[in-house]
């Protein structure tokens, strides 16, 4: 990129914008170069001529310094003043093959192309053949300058959208919660061994729960009565249902008693291990 900058003082400009340093009071250093305390302003310093240069334009090669003076006196591209834009352009060139001269190279071909064209403009126009019009030296120019403009306006179309990196940052955040832990799998055969260790250690600590139930002697003996009714004997042990439960069978007995006692059933036995058989008791009516 190349930047156009008016021609200055080598050492002329810079030292007369310096301010003037204030005295040293109580021996207070003024400065310090290189960790030194500095008592003086030295009196040999010097300042590279470019130090305080004034960039004014800035360009990206000859074409880009055609075109802008072209557009900047609002000259026709079509119809270049090839007089007026050469001077212009001449005058930025010996600007800068003054102070780099490898710089000042393509610059100073572009303006050897201008010159050309501009002589080609003074001759007389080569015969050409009947109907056809006689070739521009510009047009060559023109065409180049015209396409130069139409990508620098894309690439400006290009830089005015908005890049990661330069107008904004992707926002990125780690949150430890979030990250979910990977366990090994489980084969089915340990599960199974897990589930059946769980069964062993519930049957070491079950618990036995004991409930009263509440069961009539009296409801019972109506039962036995009720079984007895219209048969002349019943077998002892029909009288006793054995799923009905422990505390059934019990309370079946005890009401067997109570009946007997009370002479209203009668329990027969034809002999001794013979059968023991339970009917109701006689009343004479």
């Amino acid at each position: 990129m190349t930047q156009l900058a008016p021609p200055a003082d080598p050492a002329g400009p810079a030292l007369a914008i310096l301010p003037a340093m204030p005295q040293v009071v109580d021996q207070v250093a003024l400065a310090r170069l290189y960790g030194e305390p500095l008592f003086a302003m030295p009196q040999d310093l010097y300042i590279p001529p470019d130090a305080l240069e004034v960039f004014l334009e800035a360009f990206e090669g000859p074409l880009d310094l055609l075109l802008y003076l072209i557009r900047k006196q609002n000259f026709n591209i079509l119809d270049i003043p090839m007089l007026s834009v050469t001077k212009q352009y001449l005058v930025y060139v010996d600007q800068i093959r003054k102070r780099n001269l490898e710089l000042a190279a393509e610059y100073l071909l572009m303006a050897a192309m201008l010159i050309e064209i501009k002589s080609r403009m003074l001759l007389p126009p080569k015969k050409v053949a009947l109907g056809e019009e006689a070739e521009d030296p510009r047009a060559e120019l023109v065409r180049r300058l015209i396409e130069y403009e139409q990508m620098k306006l894309a690439a400006a179309r290009l830089n005015a959208i908005p890049q990661f990196g330069r107008d904004f940052l992707k926002a990125e955040i780690t949150i430890e919660q979030s990250l979910v832990p990977r366990f090994p799998d489980v084969h089915v055969v340990d599960l199974q061994d897990a589930w059946r260790d769980i069964l062993k250690r519930a049957k070491l600590v079950q618990h036995h729960k004991i409930t009263r139930e509440e069961l009539s002697v009296r409801e019972h003996m109506g039962m036995v009565l009720k079984r007895l009714q219209g048969r002349r004997f019943v077998g002892f042990e029909d009288l006793f249902d054995p799923a009905s439960g422990m505390p059934v069978l019990v309370v079946t007995f005890i009401a067997l008693l109570e009946l007997a006692k009370e002479t209203l059933i009668e329990i027969t036995q034809a002999e001794a291990f013979a059968p023991i058989y339970v009917r109701l008791a006689y009343s004479p009516t």
